[in-house]
């Protein structure tokens, strides 16, 4: 069972965050170990690995960036520690931002990340199981892209 499945929300690349919400509490109403202390050892087990499952699906899908992953790891697109390789043009860019960081570096890494999410947003905003694999590995790119971007933004913020 996937985590959409687990949270009976259909795939997608941006999950409504109200709707997350609601299925969450519904969901920790029915699992929470809490209303299983009278229950067998078995049963008490069973409600905690639910639990456990119910919240770690809640992180992944209430971060944009992880439900992306999470989508093309589950369409075999993406694996775990995989070396994906990014256009050079890209690579040299994000080197000279790394190289200049400066109190302008936030607003250039801004206008960055938005020019590598244009060609993908309509994908990402229209996801369906009709999108193809073409229009999935276009948005691992865009993924690998946000990732080192955000590495730049993290050594800003140190």
């Amino acid at each position: 069972m996937n985590y959409f499945e687990l949270f009976e929300i259909p795939v997608s690349l941006q999950v409504d965050k109200n709707t997350l919400a609601k299925k969450y509490v519904a969901l920790q109403k029915k699992f929470h170990p809490d209303f299983y202390t009278k229950e067998t050892e078995y049963e008490q087990e069973e409600a905690l690995e639910k639990s456990s499952l119910i919240n770690k699906a809640l992180k992944v899908l209430r971060n944009p960036d992880e439900t992306i992953k999470y989508v093309l790891q589950l369409k075999g697109l993406l694996e775990e520690e995989e070396k994906y390789q990014l256009p050079p043009a890209f690579l040299m860019e994000v080197m000279e931002l790394n190289e200049e960081l400066s109190a302008d570096s936030r607003q250039q890494v801004d206008e960055l990340e938005t020019q590598v999410y244009l060609p993908v947003k309509h994908i990402i905003e229209h996801f369906t199981d009709a999108t193809t694999t073409e229009e999935l590995l276009k948005v691992k790119e865009y993924y690998y892209k946000k990732k080192y971007l955000q590495r730049i933004l993290d050594r800003i913020a140190d």
